[in-house]
């Protein structure tokens, strides 16, 4: 199964997802959320807003380590939509 590293912003002002973070499971997609790191908040709402900005349902996605850390490995869904790598790409871009 293909996973992707994130890094969670958590009490964010707004959700958003975009720029890149050097995490420990390699180059992360940074997911600012509003919600707070208390019993999985920011968790669940990080994999629902990149769920929404990889174009899957939030129950398409897993998570495969770092529950109680910023630093997270998501696991994909082994059939992605098409253009899924240059979606990516365009989020992991700093300049977005």
């Amino acid at each position: 199964m293909p996973s992707i590293a994130i890094r969670v912003k958590p009490g964010a002002s707004r959700t958003a997802v975009g720029g890149s973070y050097a995490g420990p499971y390699g180059p992360a997609l940074i997911v600012a959320v509003g919600a707070r790191p208390v019993d999985g908040q920011a968790t669940e709402a990080a994999l629902k807003a990149l769920a929404a900005a990889l174009g899957l349902r939030p129950s398409a996605l897993r998570l495969k380590a770092g529950a109680a850390s910023r630093d997270k490995l998501v696991e994909l869904p082994e059939t992605l939509p098409e253009g899924h790598a240059a979606r990516l790409a365009a989020l992991m871009d700093p300049s977005h």
